[in-house]
C-alpha cells in the first residue's frame, strides 16, 4: 500500500503523466509498473517528463507545412461538389427569404375598413 501512495505523490509532482494517459499513449497500469520497477529514477521517466522534446516536435511539425502542401491540398479539392454545396445553400436562403418576405407583405396590407352603410359602390 505504501507503493501506491508513493505513486500517487509522484503523479501529483509530475502532472505531465496525465497528458500521456489522456492521449492514450500510456495507461496508469504501465506507469505504475515502471514506478514499481525503477521508482523515481530520472532515466526511466525522461521520455514521459521531458516536455521540451514534445513541444519541439509539435513546432517542427507545424513549420513543416509549407506552400507545396497547401497547393497539394487545393489540388485535391473537388470544385464541382463545392459549387453544388454553395448553390444548395443559395436555394435554401432564397426559400427562407421568400417565407419571411410573405409575412412582411401580409403585415403591410391596409386594414379592412367597412364601407359606410349609406354609400353605394362608387358614389
Amino acid at each position: 500500500m505504501a507503493d501506491k501512495e508513493n505513486f500517487k505523490q509522484f503523479v501529483k509532482k509530475n502532472p505531465q503523466l496525465i497528458k500521456h494517459v489522456k492521449n492514450g499513449d500510456m495507461t496508469w497500469q504501465k506507469f505504475y509498473e515502471i514506478f514499481d520497477l525503477y521508482g523515481e529514477e530520472p532515466t526511466a521517466w525522461t521520455e514521459y517528463l521531458n516536455e521540451k522534446k514534445v513541444a519541439q516536435a509539435t513546432t517542427a511539425a507545424a513549420t513543416a507545412f509549407g506552400i507545396g502542401d497547401l497547393f497539394n491540398m487545393l489540388k485535391n479539392l473537388d470544385l464541382d461538389s463545392i459549387q453544388n454545396g454553395v448553390s444548395s445553400i443559395q436555394r435554401v436562403l432564397g426559400v427562407v427569404q421568400d417565407f419571411s418576405g410573405n409575412r412582411d407583405k401580409a403585415s403591410t396590407k391596409e386594414e379592412y375598413k367597412p364601407r359606410p352603410i349609406y354609400k353605394h359602390f362608387e358614389d
